[in-house]
């Protein structure tokens, strides 16, 4: 019987103008493909998808082959045993990003924000943390979590290993530094590199792990003995597939690289040379990309805010825009910083030092004396920062230093201006119902030989807030500049409410204090304001400010704009940081798109772009944090092998089944004091109020209490510290 042909699609492809300029190949866009599909109702074969979209050349085939392949590593698209693409939403399947846990078992943190799904031991056998997994749902486990079976892994994003050596009856293996990787790595090695068991070494990865075999790869570098200082970043750089060596093509391209701007740059910009723009940086800040300016214009108030024009030296596609994109974010560890630009650029060109010209894209707005911004005006324009100022100057200047005041006095004067500006938008941030948690930030002081001397918190002075409010004004006014051009790409940063589940939870521990969260099923960020300000006096603030904080869902980058709910804000993006952010970097380049006149549909980045770049950064975020945890852990580890037996105060900062962990008050270092090292007495723990309970005692531990330990054991290894009662503990026969 004659094959039945698939006629040719009969709809024009809206973004043809935009593959045709990415593409020396242009064919169907992958939200034409998609629509097809969708239309079609089932699933089609490579034949049938090209004969739709009219394709024969055999260029074209083989970038539609490429096209699809890259929808199905992006959990778009999956190839069914038929050879059939098929639309992931219709086919019951999951994708999402592997999440290990160091007790053998993980999860999969879905595309789609659902829920997390479990995956078991035996399928975490299959993959690494961090892997992309299509799955599917098949059932719950008897703690009524989804549970999940892997149905394919999309993409092994594992390359390189840091572990600790060891031989065993012959066999060579290592046992990954990163927690949440269980496996152990068999390995082979160079004749040239003889590590010493126990060493830490770095492997590549020549065999992913897969359910009839174990990871394999070769030794390539040795980084170290076991517990060497300043080997805890070099780890975690490896550990978590952070990028830390610039790439050749990088380092040709900067040769020779200006650091001052030309003249020719500067044509077609607003001048702003003469506004006395300053910096308000830490002491410590060699990158400057945002300054500020403000004078009272009758009842209103100008502010202006300029931001490093970055996008005009990190051109599309460039060997340093595909690595900056790479990074894609700057990471802070504790003394050292992996920049997402190279110094030249980000301590230099795109800097806005003081005394010296810069680019930038300005931000100017008109706001009332109520906080409302009346206009906007974003432009890019040439700056000349008139002082580089650091949080404690200004704070000495806010607080009555006439003598400071003095030798500034035009800075002085327009610094007073921005603090009365700041005044009324720390009010009309109140209004709104912003969220403004009162969390301790600490800061590690080095001595010689990176010798941890102490642990200090970071003072929050008034001078760090004024900038933060400047830079909130200036985020949320671009981002309603860019909705305004409908349908334009961009990535927002969202903050989702709680989630029903941990709203409940919620309920249920604010029930047990005789407290109640307005808003019923949906809660909004004034809800939870007036709830924190009704709480504030009461001797157990902290517990419930951090059940507040807990319940809540991680911000993330995402094309779809569901607003900010920590910050009250219908709409918000990130645009004040492209030094340090990508996601700042892609909408300047959204501004400039649009300040040159382009259309919409010209636009270099699809939708599509968007998801798989606001995936991207968030994912990149997170590994950063997560990094810099494990460092500051280990350090604070290294801290406190000199102080076993010692006795602190602390406060109980989590409550678990297997015990509570302490922070201590002083130094700010947590521990786990294990339920077995609680007085003698069987213990039950109560979820709903975050405390255990002895059954004979009546001694309760509850999140927030003050609580006396000894220091008993220090493990780097785990990164772990435990913690034993101090006080003296009656004995019961």
């Amino acid at each position: 019987m004659k094959k039945k042909s698939t006629p040719p699609i009969s709809i024009e492809d809206p973004f043809a103008a935009r593959e045709a300029e990415k593409y020396e190949n242009p064919i169907a866009s992958r939200e034409l493909i998609l629509k097809y599909l969708t239309e079609r109702g089932k699933p089609a074969n490579f034949d049938e998808i090209a004969a739709a979209m009219n394709l024969n050349d055999e260029n074209q085939l083989e970038a539609l082959r490429r096209r699809l392949r890259a929808m199905c590593r992006d959990g778009q698209l999956n190839l069914n045993r038929k050879d059939g693409y098929g639309l992931i939403d219709k086919m019951n399947l999951v994708t999402g990003r592997v999440s290990g846990h160091r007790d053998g078992f993980g999860f999969i943190i879905p595309d789609d924000l659902s829920s997390d799904l479990l995956l078991n031991a035996r399928q975490m056998r299959r993959v690494f943390d961090g892997d992309r997994v299509l799955a599917r749902i098949v059932g719950l486990d008897y703690k009524k979590r989804r549970e999940a079976s892997i149905v394919e892994v999309l993409e092994h994003n594992t390359k390189t290993i840091v572990g600790r050596y060891y031989v065993e009856g012959g066999v060579a293996y290592i046992t990954p530094e990163n927690k949440r990787i269980t496996q152990n790595i068999l390995v082979t090695h160079d004749p040239r590199i003889q590590p010493n068991p126990g060493q830490i070494v770095e492997v590549c990865v020549t065999t992913q792990p897969g359910e009839s075999g174990q990871a394999a790869g070769f030794i390539s570098e040795i980084l170290g003995d076991h517990l060497a200082p300043g080997l805890e970043i070099d780890i975690a750089l490896r550990a978590h597939q952070i990028p830390y060596k610039w790439p050749e093509e990088v380092l040709t391209a900067l040769k020779n690289h200006p650091i001052e701007v030309s003249e020719t740059d500067k044509k077609n910009r607003v001048d702003l040379r003469s506004l006395p723009l300053v910096t308000i940086d830490g002491e410590d800040a060699q990158d400057f990309d945002d300054a500020v300016f403000a004078e009272k214009q009758g009842k209103n108030y100008r502010l202006i805010v300029a931001i490093a024009d970055v996008s005009h030296y990190v051109t599309l596609d460039s060997p340093l825009d595909q690595e900056a994109l790479h990074r894609a974010t700057s990471v802070y560890f504790p003394g050292q910083v992996i920049p997402m630009l190279p110094e030249i650029l980000s301590n230099e060109l795109c800097s806005l030092k003081p005394h010296v010209d810069r680019l930038c894209m300005a931000c100017e707005l008109i706001i009332s004396p109520r906080g409302k911004i009346l206009q906007k005006s974003i432009f890019p324009a040439v700056m000349h920062s008139h002082a580089r100022l650091t949080y404690c100057q200004v704070q000495d200047l806010l607080d009555g230093n006439l003598e400071e005041q003095k030798k500034i006095p035009i800075l002085w004067s327009m610094l007073k201006e921005l603090y009365a500006l700041y005044e009324i938008l720390l009010s009309a941030r109140e209004k709104r119902g912003a969220l403004d948690f009162s969390t301790v930030e600490t800061q590690i002081v080095f001595g010689a030989q990176r010798k941890i001397e102490k642990i200090i918190p970071r003072t929050r002075l008034t001078a760090h807030r004024i900038i933060e409010e400047c830079m909130l004004a200036a985020n949320v006014a671009v981002a309603e500049f860019l909705a305004e051009q409908k349908d334009l790409p961009i990535l927002y940063r969202v903050h989702n409410g709680p989630k029903p589940d941990k709203l409940s939870n919620l309920r249920q521990f604010l029930a047990e204090l005789g407290l109640t969260l307005g808003g019923k099923t949906n809660p909004s960020p004034k809800d939870y304001a007036q709830l924190l300000d009704t709480v504030s006096e009461r001797p157990d603030a902290h517990l419930i400010q951090t059940m507040l904080l807990r319940s809540l869902s991680q911000a993330i980058y995402s094309p779809e704009n569901s607003g900010h709910f920590g910050l009250s804000y219908k709409i918000y993006t990130h645009f004040t940081s492209p030094i340090r952010r990508y996601p700042d970097l892609l909408i300047h380049r959204a501004i400039t798109h649009l300040i040159d006149n382009n259309s919409v549909e010209e636009f270099t980045y699809s939708d599509e772009d968007m998801n798989r770049l606001g995936k991207h950064c968030s994912s990149t975020e997170r590994r950063a944090d997560e990094a810099t945890r494990e460092v500051v852990s280990w350090l604070k580890c290294e801290y406190m092998q000199d102080k076993l037996g010692q006795i602190f105060q602390g406060t109980i900062s989590a409550v678990t089944g297997f015990g509570i962990f302490v922070e201590l008050d002083e130094i700010y270092v947590e521990g786990l004091v294990h339920v077995t090292s609680l007085r003698n007495d069987y213990y039950a723990f109560d979820a709903v109020k975050h405390r255990l309970i002895g059954e004979r005692s009546g001694q309760v531990y509850r999140l927030g209490d003050k609580m006396t330990v000894l220091v008993a054991r220090v493990d780097l290894d785990e990164r772990k510290i435990d913690f034993e009662p101090a006080e003296t503990e009656a004995v019961d026969d």
